[in-house]
């Protein structure tokens, strides 16, 4: 539709979750300097710093239309991932992740506290993260070391599955749209390939009423204008009040905070005329920290359009331009996730709801990153791990001398 709402996009993730963690939390636990969100600040900045170059990648790529991302989301399937990673596979996602600079357990560490300060911040809003790893039940098992791992720093549900069943999409879809309340049902696709031997998953669910909300009385029919002149119609809401707002160079910004305001949706707009992209382009932490640092408390009318979006893509391209290409590479090195066959990732998806309305907003993220067989003699692949049947045949004439059933090859 339009890049406006692409900002708003962005903020809800990039800002929401992580502005607020690096300026509410301190404040919070200045009672105990080392408590969660001290230990956290590292990997908030790492991810602030990811998640802008990668917004603004997809940005580019992508074009004019509505883009919505969970950068804290795609962080924490990548992080899980990169932790069974070793050699330049390793050093190319950490360059990738921002992460130089962080040994791999404060990286760890700080993904554990940073998921306890997340959910435990604030009562009134309704903030969910849940990890998983759902690998192939067979002769090759991931590393009892990274799986781990994984559950002590990410609390992830770790299972084994058998993925040759035609319904185990199905169960590990179930999960997603339970950990997302039913925002985001299916991003698993069958039948499972049979030279998938790993789903490493991160689920967002995000519910916040707005401190001041809307009244639905006020919200009328209003046009929007898009960036190739053109308007379209759209229900815009209203109202006055007292929030936090910043008036920048060829800018300005307001922010809206939710439940006891530890969260908040922070909305940058241009001016009239002005174009989105170019703010896009100014867009990095530096600029952002100085900016979110100008706010000050004033009074204002605000217009804010309901909307609901859902948006989805395939990550491969984007994170292959920014430096991780390696890792979805026959050469990658996952070494510690699989000891004894070659593993790379095949994609990292990622799907994204949001609904913005009077009352407040409601938004969920999945990323699922797929772990699949290194290279592969040329061919095609056939296990026989299930009932089938045989024949026994004379070739010159086509004759069947035997034929026959197998439903258990044991049980003579």
């Amino acid at each position: 539709m339009n890049g406006k709402l692409t900002l708003i996009g962005v903020l809800l993730i990039a800002l929401v979750f992580v502005y607020c963690t690096t300026k509410n939390p301190v404040t919070d636990n200045q009672a105990d300097p080392h408590g969660p969100a001290w230990y956290a600040k590292g990997l908030v900045d790492s991810d602030n710093r990811f998640g802008i170059k990668l917004f603004k990648e997809i940005v580019e790529e992508e074009g004019d239309t509505n883009i919505f991302i969970s950068p804290l989301s795609v962080s924490m399937a990548l992080g899980m991932t990169y932790n069974g990673a070793d050699g330049t596979t390793k050093q190319a996602m950490e360059k990738t992740l921002e992460l130089s600079g962080l040994t791999v357990e404060e990286i760890n560490l700080s993904y554990k506290n940073l998921i306890r300060l997340l959910t435990e911040l604030d009562p009134k809003v309704r903030f969910g993260i849940a990890n998983s790893i759902w690998y192939r039940d067979s002769t090759a098992l991931p590393e009892q070391e990274f799986l781990d791992v994984c559950v002590e720093y990410f609390d992830a549900l770790v299972r084994g599955l058998d993925f040759n069943d035609p319904f185990a999409a199905d169960t590990i879809n179930a999960w997603i749209d339970e950990k997302t309340d039913g925002k985001i049902q299916k991003i698993v696709n069958a039948p499972i390939s049979p030279l998938t031997m790993m789903f490493l998953i991160n689920a967002i669910h995000f519910k916040g009423t707005w401190t001041y909300q809307f009244d639905p009385n006020d919200t009328q029919d209003d046009l929007f204008k898009r960036s190739s002149g053109t308007s379209v119609t759209c229900k815009m809401m209203e109202q006055r009040g007292f929030f936090k707002y910043y008036a920048g160079r060829g800018f300005h910004a307001v922010d809206l905070p939710y439940g006891d305001g530890s969260f908040s949706m922070t909305v940058f707009l241009p001016y009239w005329g002005g174009d989105v992209d170019d703010l896009v382009a100014r867009l990095d932490p530096d600029s952002l920290d100085y900016w979110l640092g100008c706010f000050s408390s004033d009074s204002g009318d605000v217009y804010l359009p309901r909307f609901k979006l859902e948006y989805g893509l395939t990550m491969n391209r984007v994170l292959t331009a920014l430096g991780m290409g390696i890792a979805f590479d026959p050469a990658a090195d996952f070494s510690k996730m699989y000891k004894n066959v070659d593993v790379w990732i095949d994609s990292v998806k990622h799907k994204t709801f949001v609904e913005v309305n009077e009352e407040g907003t409601e938004a969920a993220a999945v990323t699922v990153v797929e772990m699949t067989l290194g290279p592969q003699p040329p061919g095609f692949w056939f296990r026989v791990d299930c009932p089938f049947i045989f024949m026994i045949r004379e070739n010159e004439s086509g004759t069947i001398l035997f034929i026959g059933k197998i439903v258990n090859p044991s049980g003579w």
